[in-house]
């Protein structure tokens, strides 16, 4: 079976349940910032209308709580988008929690936009973009 070489592309039968809720296998930079850019839209559509009601009204109560929904909703998936971009980098999943520290999680973020993954398979997966295969 060849493997694909298209870094930019999912593989071929794309599983949004894996990509956002699996921790195994590895992302690309680019689907990393597509999936991070999907769940930040998610995020922000909640925020935008409860900045637009008068602060106060039970309508900007209703938005407020579908945004603290939402975001609940969105840990999980951006924790997962974060392990599976450190797998293509050939880290462990763990690394994952210096982004829960102040100044450093800045850095780290740009690393994970920036740096190219490992070409060719590694231990989390014999290509990117696709799940680990066992």
């Amino acid at each position: 079976m060849p493997i694909n070489t298209d870094r930019t592309r999912l593989a071929e039968k794309t599983d949004f349940f894996w990509f956002f809720l699996k921790t195994s296998g590895r992302v690309s930079r680019a689907a990393y910032f597509l999936g991070q850019l999907l769940l930040a839209i998610i995020q922000l559509f909640p925020l935008y209308h409860f900045n637009l009601l008068p602060e106060g009204s039970p309508e900007s109560e209703v938005w407020l709580s579908i945004f603290v929904l939402v975001l609940l909703a969105t840990v999980w998936p951006t924790i997962v988008l974060n392990v599976k971009r450190l797998h293509d980098l050939g880290r462990p999943g763990v690394f994952m929690l210096v982004l829960f520290v102040p100044l450093v999680q800045l850095v780290a973020i740009l690393l994970l936009y920036l740096y190219p993954g490992q070409p060719g398979p590694n231990r989390y997966g014999r290509q990117t973009n696709s799940p680990a295969t066992s």
